[in-house]
């Protein structure tokens, strides 16, 4: 670790700047930049004008789904994804330019978005294939197999592409015996460049003393029970300067029973530091150890530099916390509740155990976005709690392939979930330096969607009961807000075209597993006219 943490002082000098696109116009990737700030530089939406942002124009999916697409923008050209459909439209109008299908349509209806390099664009599908397609029309150029829908697998999120590379990992971590894989594949081909297991590909050989049987390890697993978890569900970032991949990992399964897997399990609900062109390990930040609450690191972590010039990891998982890193030493600089958090310590029973927040509770696959004018970090988070009965012990060990693997009673394998008039939401501005929290706004549903502030002095984001909100980003008053049809539960982003400001928010999450409008999923563009 000694060299990681020497490139890091030797990058302590440069600003976050170094990974903005270089049209400053546009929103090139899933969280703008590689380093995943979220900052936008447009500066014509203020607080004095933004009681005026309207709605400009929107695009009707003409399908429902769980709408979580993180839309990029690139020349005045807005793509999106559905969970089997890509799709491009003009960034003024909303009037589509193309748009493709794709067979690979599975329950949960997921996918967060796209990448885009060398007028390319990738995505994955919830089948496990990764496609690429010619940003002008459509064409499909290649598709690359890095995940089986038979085994529970899938590939809902948005990879990033950097130097030739396009990286993605797979989902399912929450199936019997699905392991976590990150994945380089090579931006022209498809063609698979490295692969890195997130949890042991096997289970450890007695005698094996090398770092990799270290992590092996680590799980202390029966031979019979098979170790699964650290699927990767939103997306990733990269630091341009010194070539390092930040991979956030989900959960280990059995989701709520530790004794089954009583070690660290990792790299499970860490941070994994790879180097991007070779996939080797070089670091890794364990932030939520020994989880038995479903409390997956889902979300990309955004590296910053703060006021005070010191270099952040900041990461915001479902436990209900902001998480700050010194990227210099590697330690924990603070940690700071984002949500109610109860119980979070109490061990889970055969009779049932409440906790928040609950397995779809804190940070979902929206990380935290960084505002370097006020050195704040914006984190959106939910209010909502669980009550987990455990299955019996010798039962909870049992699995299918394909299935769930939980360890809680059925049909209830995700807990079950106050009542939906019983939830809320955050909206939390935590200073990146100390950790403290120096405003935060109550909403009437789930922070879901992306954060963005702008250099306007703005803080946009929505809700699931649809609501859309702007926010002076300095004091946390609100300036502006309106109420869409379908909840918000994916991307808000910022963009200029025409010399004219916008914000574009993925509007119309309908999902089995979370109480929002039945409507159909939209692009809405906002804009003062």
């Amino acid at each position: 670790m000694s060299c990681v943490r020497f490139m890091f002082l030797a990058w302590a000098a440069i600003t976050a700047t170094t990974a903005l696109a270089s049209n400053e116009d546009d929103w090139p990737s899933y969280n703008r930049t590689l380093t995943s700030e979220r900052f936008a530089p447009q500066t014509e939406l203020t607080g004095a004008n933004v009681a005026r942002l309207t709605v400009l124009c929107s695009y009707d999916t003409q399908d429902q789904l769980s709408f979580q697409t993180g839309p990029l923008v690139i020349a005045g050209t807005l793509y999106g994804t559905t969970d089997t459909d890509t799709f491009a439209l003009d960034a003024t109008n909303c009037r589509e330019r193309w748009r493709v299908h794709e067979n690979a349509q599975t329950p949960f209806r997921t996918n967060r978005g796209l990448a885009y390099l060398d007028g390319h664009l990738f995505r994955g599908l919830q089948d496990g294939r990764v496609v690429a397609y010619d940003a002008a029309s459509g064409r499909r150029l290649w598709e690359s197999r890095i995940a089986d829908d038979k085994k529970g697998e899938s590939v809902p999120a948005a990879p990033i592409a950097w130097s030739g590379l396009v990286f993605i990992g797979n989902a399912g971590g929450d199936s019997y015996g699905v392991k976590g894989r990150m994945y380089a594949l090579d931006a022209a081909s498809g063609k698979m460049v490295w692969e890195f297991y997130l949890v042991p590909r096997e289970t450890a050989t007695p005698g094996n003393t090398s770092s990799a049987a270290s992590h092996d390890s680590s799980w202390g697993n029966e031979a019979s029970v098979p170790i699964t978890g650290g699927a990767t569900w939103s997306s990733y970032s990269l630091e341009p300067s010194n070539g390092l991949l930040y991979v956030p990992g989900g959960n280990p399964g059995p989701d709520f029973v530790t004794a089954v897997r009583p070690g660290d399990n990792l790299y499970a609900n860490s941070v994994v530091v790879l180097d991007a062109r070779t996939g080797a390990y070089r670091d890794h930040y364990l932030i939520t150890p020994k989880d038995f609450h479903d409390w997956d690191v889902s979300s990309a972590p955004a590296l910053i530099t703060t006021r005070n010039k010191q270099r952040r990891l900041l990461e915001a998982p479902k436990d209900g916390h902001l998480y700050g890193y010194d990227l210099a030493s590697g330690k924990l600089a603070f940690r700071t509740a984002v949500t109610r958090v109860e119980n979070a310590d109490a061990p889970l029973t055969e009779k049932g155990t409440r906790f928040c927040p609950g397995t779809q509770g804190g940070s979902e696959w929206n990380g935290p976005a960084y505002d370097p004018d006020t050195n704040l970090a914006f984190t959106g988070s939910v209010d909502w709690c669980t009550t987990v009965t455990l299955k019996p012990q010798a039962t909870a060990k049992a699995g299918k392939p394909g299935q769930p693997w939980t360890g809680a009673t059925e049909p209830d394998i995700f807990g079950k979930f106050d009542p939906p008039s019983e939830f809320g939401g955050w909206l939390s501005a935590t200073d990146a330096d100390s950790g403290a929290i120096r405003w935060r706004m109550k909403t009437p549903a789930p922070v879901l969607s992306a954060v963005t502030p702008t250099a306007g002095g703005l803080v946009f984001f929505g809700d699931l009961g649809g609501n859309m909100y702007a926010l002076d980003k300095t004091s946390g008053k609100k300036l502006w807000s309106t109420k869409f049809d379908g909840a918000v539960a994916g991307g808000v982003v910022s963009y200029s075209v025409g010399g004219r400001q916008r914000i574009a928010v993925a509007s119309g999450a309908v999902s089995p597993i979370w109480p929002a409008p039945k409507v159909n999923a939209r692009i809405v563009v906002l804009g003062l006219k």
